[in-house]
């Protein structure tokens, strides 16, 4: 029986119960801190009560609960509920500027080894589709992936709607495996199904013919008919056309707020079998077998990049 008072459509159980017991593997002596805001509230009470259905406590915290959006400081009672939990879960649609506010928590999260879920842009179709996979099928795959890109020196990569790029990469960076098994060691997105690093240089042609992350993801969808082609000179963005003028627009600004936000941080391979097209939405998109970069953060405490960035764009 549900344990909270939010409804909530009864095909979301399937996608919660897979996030709290297969990728979470949440304990019954274990304190789990759920994140949501008002929009998110009936895919977070589905997790909260597959957390009560194992035995463990849990508290939901909606960001609303504490001010207006954008929050661009996550509320001093989510960091401390933070620090007296084992496992936390991020299911909320961010919006424009709250990067920093995440990154605060995700600070938390590093520094305790937490085992955390980051379900940004959390969607009832998400819940449905790419949430239901057999995450141990994902691990396996990921692993296979994993230990083929770790010895690579070079990768090149082509699609039809025109990318040519190649990627080389340092030994001394890391390659990461998120495939929806969380461990202390590494958050990770669900769903989940990718294998990642910080390239040492990319060169090349780049067709984003399916989705930009962020907030920009929200903002312009799937852009298949309208494909944003960047041009890449040792790691940095150099060029970018796009018919659609907003695209273009925005992209630019997002890839021009720092130093390092129109440096190329993440070279990752998607690995999550159950997503088989995409949907506009970067949370499951990113996840579908085949290359997306990212421009901005390396992640640098995971990889070992030796620069940060405070922007991020898949």
């Amino acid at each position: 029986m549900p344990t909270t008072s939010i409804v909530y459509a009864e095909d979301l159980v399937p996608g919660a119960r897979n996030a709290i017991r297969s990728c979470l593997r949440v304990q019954p002596q274990e304190h789990v801190t759920v994140i949501t805001d008002r929009e998110t509230e009936n895919i977070a009470a589905s997790l909260v009560d597959q957390v009560h259905e194992v035995g463990a406590s849990c508290e939901l915290h909606v960001l609303e609960d504490y001010g207006a959006r954008p929050m661009i400081a996550m509320p001093a009672p989510v960091l401390e509920a933070l620090e007296r939990s084992q496992v936390s879960i991020f299911a909320a649609q961010p919006q424009t500027g709250e990067l920093p506010s995440r990154i605060q928590m995700t600070d938390v999260v590093n520094r305790r080894k937490m085992r955390h879920a980051h379900m940004v842009y959390i969607s009832h179709r998400i819940m449905i589709e790419g949430m239901r996979a057999d995450f141990g099928e994902v691990d396996a795959i990921s692993t296979r992936v994993f230990e083929r890109a770790k010895k690579a020196t070079t990768i090149r990569a082509r699609s039809a709607a025109g990318s040519n790029l190649e990627a080389t990469f340092s030994p001394d960076i890391r390659w990461l495996k998120t495939s929806g098994i969380i461990s202390p060691e590494k958050w990770a997105n669900l769903p989940a199904g990718e294998v990642l690093t910080s390239p040492a240089r990319v060169d090349g042609v780049y067709v984003v013919d399916g989705i930009l992350g962020d907030y920009l993801s929200a903002r312009f969808g799937d852009l298949e008919a309208t494909p944003l082609t960047v041009t890449i000179e040792n790691s940095r963005l150099v060029d970018a056309r796009c018919s659609r003028p907003d695209v273009l627009r925005d992209f630019l600004a997002y890839t021009s707020q720092e130093e390092n936000s129109n440096r190329v941080g993440e070279f990752a391979l998607g690995t999550n079998v159950a997503v088989r097209s995409v949907i506009g939405n970067i949370l499951q998109d990113e996840k579908l077998p085949g290359l997306h970069i990212a421009f901005g953060h390396p992640y640098s405490e995971h990889t070992g990049a030796t620069w940060t960035c405070r922007t991020h764009l898949d």
